[in-house]
């Protein structure tokens, strides 16, 4: 929803931000821009307030470059399979752009080690379960003091 998960600005407007360092991370995915605005993240980050943000192999270990204390999940499928399978049913993309939507799950799956952990998606239930635990011992073991 726009304003809420997502914000959807003009490509005008995108590379604007771009240009005045307004993302922290931005790649174009498939014909499409896509980045996180530095400004939003500084501020929760001013107020106390954890930040969860969902990007691609390459947006992750960009913010774990500018944040090293930043914690990065990699939610994987089950299997190559199992993420073919799903995204054939789901069919909202054309053959051309399945085959590279599949090539990049692929080679994005084999960067997985980069990250701090990894959640295997087999049941949506299972695996928010396991991202909340992730995020209750980070928050108790890792996070730093705001001084008030």
């Amino acid at each position: 929803m726009n304003g809420v998960h997502y914000q959807f600005v003009s490509r005008n407007k995108f590379e604007r931000m771009i240009r005045k360092g307004e993302l922290l991370e931005w790649a174009m995915v498939y014909g499409n821009y896509y980045g996180v605005p530095r400004g939003q993240v500084e501020q929760a980050f001013k107020h106390g307030h954890d930040v969860m943000v969902k990007v691609d192999v390459q947006g992750a270990m960009t913010i774990k470059r500018i944040m090293p204390q930043s914690v990065s999940i990699f939610l994987s499928p089950p299997s190559t399979e199992e993420l073919e399978d799903r995204l054939r049913k789901r069919n909202t993309e054309a053959s051309e752009d399945l085959k590279r939507r599949i090539a990049t799950a692929k080679d994005e799956i084999a960067q997985a080690e980069m990250f701090d952990y990894i959640v295997v998606n087999s049941k949506v239930g299972d695996a928010v379960a396991e991202i909340m635990d992730i995020i209750a011992v980070e928050t108790v073991y890792n996070k730093p003091k705001v001084k008030k």
